[in-house]
Formats: C-alpha cells, structure tokens, sequence
C-alpha cells in the first residue's frame, strides 16, 4: 500500500499546477519559437522571466530533501512534482528543478566542502548558472561507472584531468558554468569501487573542448545539448575533488537513484499529456464521416496507452516508496526496472 500525500504535498501541487496554467503552457510555443530564431544555445529569456515569477511564489528547489533551502519532501512526495512538471519540457526548469543541476546540487549539497557549497551550489540554487554532468565516454560502457578510464592525477595542488566524456546533457547551454567530472585517480586499487573520483571542473578551464553537440532522435535538444567534451591536460585546484579521493562511486550512487525516479515520473507526466491530445484529436477528427473515437482500433490504443502508463506510474511510485523506506541500495531492483520501463512506455505512447 502506498502511503497517502500530507496535505503540504497537496498544497504544492495545486500551486504547481496552477503556475504551470497561467505561465508556462501558454509559452511553450513562444519559447521553442525564441530557441529556433536566436542563437540556439543561449537561455530562453522567456522563460528565465517565468522562472522569476517562480521564486518569488516560493515554488523553487522543491527537489531538496534535506536543506533548509529545499522543500523537505521525500522521494516519494516529490515524484508528484515531477508527474506535472514533465507535463512540458520547460516545466522543470521553470521551477530550477531540471537534470541535470537537480542531481548535480544535490551532490555538491550531500557531499562537498562548505568552500565549494559557497562559490558553486549558491548560484546554482539562485537559478544564475547551469551545470553538467561527465561521466559517461565514447570508448566504454559506462552504465558501470567502474568502467570508465578518464584519468584523475594529483600534481602538487592541482589535479590533472584527461579524458574524453560524452552524452554531457546540458553542456552545450552557454548559463553552464561548472562541470563534475568522474574518473580515476587510484586504477590499480584491487576494489573496483574506489578507482574513482568526482571532481569540479569550471566550463573556461584550459583544456576543456567542446566538441560537438549529440542528437537525441535527430534532436539535437536546444538550449541544453548532450555535448561531447574532451578535456586534455585540465588542471584544477585539489580543493575541487567532492568528498575524497576514491569516492566517485559511491557519490554516483547516490546521485543516480533520486535521479532515475525523477526522469520517470516526468516522463509519465509527458505520457499522460500525449494521451489527453490522443483522446482530444480523436473526438475532433473525422473519418468517414464519424469521428475517430468511435473506432476500435482507436479505442483499444487509448485504452493500452493508458494501462501502460499507470502500470509505469505505479512502479516508479513503488521504487520512490522502496527508497526512503529502506534506502537506494535496497532499492535498486525496482530503480533499475523504472528506467528501462518508463522510457519504453513513454515512446510507446507518444
């Protein structure tokens, strides 16, 4: 049984569902028209404009779990967010609620130095800059991050950084100011584990090359971008690593499962939103002289697309549920299940 949402929760989400009426659903055509005409990778001002109205009404950082600066809601509470905010691809970030600088904050929140917290998350938090996150590269199979082979080397005060990372969403974006970064720093440690670290790199540090954009579906996804990057000879500060050496791994983990929750329940609230425009074309279209919803082949589509999408919700439900029940690593059958099935169903019904 899944527990009942606080009437907080509720709250919440008729405010989001009414900022996302008055502001952001009548918008969406202008934005996507301000991205097509402008330079494609610079910040909708539209949309920056919306954003402020969000913070001003306290709809800002509801991802936050544990920081006085967040929402305080559970994984659980806050995939109902979610739901409606993926409802459109702006909405996320309308709300500075957007991946990747949703994981990324929560990150640097969890595990770095009150140092960088200060120079990096505040403006992050403040909606200032965007961020990316490189982990995975061409030449590996990175779902296991144990895989990867970018190296970290300590020299003296820095760390030298070379390697070559892509599908790095959100790089592109010319608000993305910093990076984190994954790879190795001890290789030849006999625990797999701990080869790894996480570090921040700034975007205008020497040696960090953006080298393309990478399409989606032929979409090349303005103004964020999934950017291939290498980065040769990069140096930054040692103060930069997140948490110690050796603990990339870990730190991934426990960005990663939060993160899988999220994408899902946007996408099942970009499903939903599909289906009511499937069921909305189907009454105004005519086809030999009656309109589409009467045909069983249409019926039966509706009505598969919407078994589809509530069997999603309620497993991705069930995982958030798992999660602050027992914790991610408890939860990781049903976070590994969620990313394979939510993202086959929302293609299915779209």
């Amino acid at each position: 049984m899944l527990p009942e949402l606080s009437a907080k929760v509720e709250d919440l989400l008729e405010k989001v569902s009414k900022f996302m009426d008055d502001n952001v659903y009548p918008n969406e055509k202008k934005i996507v028209a301000e991205i097509a005409e402008g330079d494609r990778w610079q910040p909708s001002q539209i949309l920056e404009g919306i954003k402020a109205k969000a913070k001003e009404q306290g709809l800002w950082n509801l991802f936050l779990p544990d920081s006085d600066r967040g929402a305080g809601l559970t994984n659980y509470e806050y995939a109902h967010l979610c739901e409606m905010m993926g409802r459109t691809q702006f909405g996320p970030e309308a709300f500075n609620c957007s991946a990747p600088d949703t994981g990324n904050m929560e990150t640097l929140e969890r595990y770095a130095s009150d140092e960088v917290k200060e120079k990096w998350m505040a403006p992050l938090l403040e909606g200032k800059i965007r961020s990316a996150f490189a982990m995975t590269e061409p030449e590996v199979a990175s779902s296991d991050a144990t895989n990867i082979e970018s190296s970290i080397i300590r020299d003296g005060d820095e760390y030298v950084l070379n390697g070559r990372k892509w599908w790095s969403s959100g790089a592109m974006n010319e608000a993305c100011k910093i990076i984190i970064f994954m790879g190795k720093t001890d290789p030849d440690n006999p625990d797999r584990h701990k080869q790894q670290s996480m570090i921040l790199v700034p975007m205008d540090t020497p040696g960090v090359e953006v080298i393309r954009p990478l399409s989606v579906f032929n979409y090349m996804d303005p103004p964020f971008g999934h950017a291939e990057i290498n980065f040769d000879n990069v140096r930054v500060p040692k103060n930069n690593i997140i948490l110690g050496s050796g603990r990339g791994f870990e730190i991934a983990q426990g960005r990663l499962g939060p993160g899988r929750i999220h994408h899902c329940m946007r996408l099942i609230g970009l499903a939903k939103r599909a289906l009511e425009l499937m069921c909305q074309r189907a009454e105004t279209r005519m086809a030999f002289g009656r309109p589409l919803s009467v045909q069983g082949t249409v019926r039966e589509n509706i009505a598969l697309s919407a078994s589809e999408i509530e069997q999603s919700r309620l497993i991705t439900l069930m995982a958030a549920d798992k999660m602050d029940r027992y914790g991610n690593k408890k939860a990781s059958d049903l976070i590994s299940m969620i990313k394979v099935v939510c993202p086959r169903m929302a293609c299915s019904v779209i």
